[in-house]
């Protein structure tokens, strides 16, 4: 039997309509000069959710993403037709040249969780390592950076493997005051800051501008993930001669439940496993565009000031 879509209407304009699909609720969305259709599970936890202005489709967890292109058919069937990519002949600005690349400089070799190996150092050699850390009271900090590490790696194995999609990689890249963006994702679908927090068995929450992990105090990942992508459009831009559109990322590892408000906006929130669901994106950046990018990004130097 084909799945049936029920309209009903109320008076908070984030739920003035909405359907059931497949045990999937479609609801409209109106706030902040935004006009979505959300795709949620039936306890409110979105999926999913398309732009009615322009038809963009975003999958926000993939084991969904079928069940979401047939909830959205059925409640705007124009919803499912393809994002265009960039029209043939169409005139572009002139692609600068880029300047030489010393080999001291590429950051094309940082593996996964660079900055955090260097930290993390002889304790991962074994007990005695961590034995000698322990006693010189630098086990929590350790402890922290070796959670990281293991959610940088298990998040940089998942973006390499878009790679065969097109897509270009970069990891650990240092930023000024000793901080760095965990992992960079360049493709068709535009360019990506990506920010890893693993939470073993935790219950996460994610807001408009906060994470709450198994209910305890906020911690303001979404606004500094706004930030981080906001500030490497700036980079990009400045050193590309073109716009380069820049959209942040958390993905979380390892957690026993994810839950993201459907309000939630300018960023996305993953669990790992999810991080496929990138790979289909396009009609952002063209093929010459995406390796005039990473060219650039690879470059240490053009971070210096960022």
């Amino acid at each position: 039997m084909a799945p049936v879509v029920r309209w009903s209407h109320g008076a908070d304009t984030a739920t003035a309509a909405g359907g059931l699909v497949d045990e999937l609720k479609v609801t409209a969305w109106k706030r902040y000069g935004h006009d979505r259709l959300y795709v949620s599970l039936p306890e409110g936890t979105a999926v999913g959710w398309m732009d009615r202005r322009t038809g963009e489709v975003k999958v926000l967890q993939a084991e969904y993403a079928e069940a979401i292109t047939r909830a959205l058919g059925q409640a705007v069937p124009q919803a499912t037709s393809p994002v265009p990519g960039p029209r043939s002949g169409s005139s572009s600005p002139a692609i600068p040249p880029l300047r030489a690349l010393a080999p001291e400089n590429d950051l094309a070799t940082n593996r996964p969780g660079e900055q955090l190996l260097g930290k993390v150092g002889p304790s991962e050699l074994g007990p005695w390592g961590r034995f000698v850390a322990w006693l010189l009271r630098r086990k929590a900090a350790e402890d922290s950076w070796r959670t990281g590490l293991v959610g940088e790696q298990r998040v940089g194995r998942e973006l390499e493997r878009l790679q065969r999609q097109g897509w270009r990689v970069l990891h650990s890249i240092p930023l000024p005051r000793q901080v760095d963006i965990d992992h960079l994702l360049i493709g068709h679908g535009g360019v990506f800051t990506i920010n890893t927090k693993r939470h073993p068995q935790k219950r996460v929450w994610v807001g408009d501008n906060a994470v709450k992990v198994n209910g305890g105090k906020p911690h303001p990942y979404p606004a500094k993930s706004r930030a981080e992508a906001e500030r490497a459009r700036k980079v990009l831009e400045k050193h590309c001669g073109f716009p380069v559109p820049v959209e942040g990322i958390l993905v979380f590892v390892d957690v026993a439940e994810l839950n993201v408000v459907p309000t939630l906006s300018k960023v996305r929130a993953l669990q790992e496993r999810a991080v496929s669901a990138l790979g289909p994106l396009s009609g952002v950046l063209t093929v010459a565009q995406v390796e005039h990018v990473y060219s650039v990004a690879r470059d240490r130097s053009v971070w210096l000031d960022a």
